[in-house]
């Protein structure tokens, strides 16, 4: 699994929306709209590095109101905690 942190400049009256648009492009599993010099940040997850051209290059840049981006691909996991709990089946 590869993990792409994705900083995102957005037209500030139009976040709410870029985000809810990123949020339902499949290989996005979570977007935040976040406080200082970015305005959202999405996490990628998906099986090939390929996956993440497709998903921010061909998908995500091209979201009405998406202004820039900067892409950071994660090497090492320190927590399990996010894939234990998106991966557990029924209850605990």
């Amino acid at each position: 699994m590869i993990t792409a942190i994705v900083f995102i400049n957005a037209e500030v009256a139009r976040i709410p929306e870029v985000g809810a648009s990123i949020a339902e492009i499949d290989g996005v599993s979570e977007v935040y709209s976040v406080t200082g010099q970015i305005d959202l940040i999405a996490l990628i997850r998906v099986r090939e590095h390929d996956d993440v051209a497709r998903v921010v290059a061909d998908q995500l840049n091209k979201v009405p109101g998406v202004n820039g981006t900067e892409t950071h691909i994660a090497f090492r996991t320190y927590s399990r905690h996010d894939l234990e709990s998106a991966f557990s089946i029924g209850p605990d």
